[in-house]
């Protein structure tokens, strides 16, 4: 994609009044303050809680519908010495949330077991072959995370063989629920929970909560589990507000501080600096470690390396899954090139206004990650099929802005299952119907999709003079952390640039851009930038000592136990493209 096709948005100023009076009462730069109320934090007490994240401030978790009936049917189960049953989804969230909850109930009883489907056996969900499986191992219960809200007939299965399930969700249900002895989902709808936008982890953790809270069980027990929540938040990219800020935020704390052995081993793998991980950190290096488990070999390995009480296992266990996770990035840049190369050539089955590619050989796996380099590559919702168990079968990923579990939605009718929300789906149909979908896909794109949607956006919240950017700023911005949906790394942006002399391009094949700016008016302030996959299209240009204006977010950047200021740059503008 064109880094020139991108659209840049100022966003209006908040309240003046408002972020005056704030800015007063904290002692904050004008900026900051605008900040905090563009974010709708405007008194000083809801600053307090902005900056100083607590957990008593978590809801209540008998607020959950039918938390009471979760907590005692799983209390009778480990009293009573039944066989459990943890069971989830492959993914971070689902490996993260069926860790957490194994882990806890494990303290109290050694009848427990854990299950994670295969993704290109059994596929996403409740599965029957777990289902037998657990009626042949005299499992009762059955606790599913981060799936389970649509599985009515897998519920009715599992009642025929004697097992009681209990189901921790946060998808959308629909109207008619599982017959199951429990349903935690607080976007049921007749659930009342104050916070609805937890991830499967955070609803595994809220009945952990329940369960301690009713049997009256010392609430440190909860604190081993923070790490894996902000693993599960930051790489399911819920909404980095409510109950997940704060989740997050003492997850952080936890996992720089005292994490288990397993994300430790990631860590070190990773390359990572103990002490200083951040929320980028797990986006971009574990959790696709963690994911490429269920992608390339089995989900189970990632719950046994989240589980690994001791370092030397943990390693080994690690080793497996950054192998894992190398061999899942080889294949997905093989299929992300094939599938360009279908889009450019004309034999995509659709690309005016949706994005669909279909090879029968493809790696299921990798099939989401290739659909979000798709989107970045033409900006138009994608959806990349292959072949499974006789059906076609993929992911889809969106673009601001357009409802594509909506659009999957209205193809309900030719789809054997899908799921999903907004800008992630999931489906499954079959050969004869893939025709059908394709035409109707691109007939509801063409409906929704206006010309000025097929350009990124990029918001910025504030112009900002290099000079402004002092430690205090830094110190102040740090504390808006964590970031994430909801609660983005502010985008700044400065006008009228320079480099001051020592640009270069860095990283394999020379495509990233490190540069030393300067502001024309501040030319003794230099402040380090990075600017990722930005060499080709700029690196001339600044060389050539022409002016150019920056978007940005300010981060910290850690090297052998240093830290310095960094601009990681979103865009470049030259001085005769302004907006």
């Amino acid at each position: 994609m064109d880094t020139q096709e991108v659209q840049w948005q100022l966003k209006a100023p908040a309240d003046a009044e408002k972020a005056s009076q704030l800015a007063a009462e904290l002692g904050l730069d004008q900026v900051l303050a605008n900040l905090l109320v563009q974010r709708g934090i405007e008194t000083f007490d809801q600053a307090r809680a902005f900056f100083r994240p607590q957990l008593e401030a978590l809801h209540d978790p008998v607020l959950m519908k039918d938390m009471d009936k979760a907590v005692e049917r799983l209390h009778k189960a480990i009293t009573g010495g039944e066989k459990i049953l943890v069971y989830g989804d492959y993914d971070v969230d689902g490996t993260t949330a069926v860790a957490q909850v194994y882990s806890f109930i494990r303290q109290f009883t050694q009848r427990v077991e854990f299950y994670i489907p295969d993704r290109y056996d059994e596929g996403y969900g409740l599965s029957y072959k777990a289902l037998d499986w657990a009626g042949d191992n005299g499992v009762t219960l059955v606790i599913t995370l981060d799936c389970g809200i649509k599985a009515i007939e897998k519920v009715e299965y599992a009642r025929a063989k004697g097992i009681e399930v209990i189901i921790c969700d946060h998808h959308l249900p629909e109207a008619e629920l599982p017959k199951a002895v429990a349903i935690l989902d607080p976007k049921r709808e007749d659930c009342h929970y104050p916070f609805d936008d937890l991830c499967g982890c955070g609803v595994g953790f809220k009945l952990v909560q329940g369960y301690i809270q009713q049997y009256r069980l010392d609430p440190a027990l909860l604190e081993p589990l923070l790490d894996l929540q902000v693993v599960s938040i930051a790489s399911d990219l819920v909404s980095m507000t409510g109950e997940n800020r704060i989740l997050a935020h003492y997850g952080l704390k936890r996992l720089n501080e005292h994490p288990r052995e397993g994300l430790l081993a990631m860590i070190n793998l990773a390359k990572l600096e103990p002490g200083h991980i951040g929320i980028d950190d797990i986006v971009f290096k574990i959790g696709p470690r963690i994911n490429a488990a269920g992608r390339m070999e089995s989900g189970r390995l990632a719950v046994e390396l989240l589980t690994a009480t001791n370092a030397t296992q943990a390693f080994k266990i690690g080793q497996q899954v950054n192998d894992n996770n190398q061999a899942r990035k080889d294949i997905d840049r093989a299929i992300t090139q094939e599938a360009l190369e279908m889009v450019a050539g004309g034999t995509a089955l659709a690309s005016e206004h949706v994005t669909i590619v279909y090879n029968p050989t493809w790696n299921k796996g990798v099939v989401g990650i290739v659909a979000s380099r798709l989107v970045e590559a033409y900006y138009k919702p994608t959806v990349v099929l292959t072949k499974s168990n006789g059906f076609i079968t993929g992911s889809a990923r969106s673009i601001q802005g357009f409802d594509l579990y909506a659009s999957i939605e209205s193809c309900a009718d030719l789809l054997e299952n899908f799921g999903g929300h907004m800008y992630a789906a999931g489906l499954t149909l079959r050969e004869d119907k893939l025709e059908e979908f394709c035409r109707r896909m691109e007939t509801f794109a063409a409906g929704y999709i206006r010309k000025e949607d097929t350009k990124p956006v990029i918001e910025i919240d504030a112009k900002l003079d290099f000079s402004q950017i002092t430690p205090k700023f830094t110190r102040i911005l740090k504390q808006f952390q964590p970031f994430g949906p909801g609660n983005s790394n502010p985008v700044f942006l400065t006008e009228n640039v320079y480099d001051a002399g020592n640009g270069r391009k860095v990283g394999a094949g020379g495509v990233h851009l490190k540069l030393d700016v300067i502001q024309e008016n501040l030319p003794y302030r230099q402040l380090a930038a990075i600017g990722f996959n930005m060499a080709d299209a700029y690196y001339e240009h600044i060389k050539a000592g022409n002016p150019f204006d920056v978007c940005y977010s300010i981060v910290e950047n850690f090297y052998r136990g240093s830290s310095t200021v960094q601009l990681r740059l979103k865009d470049i503008r030259k001085r005769d493209e302004l907006i």
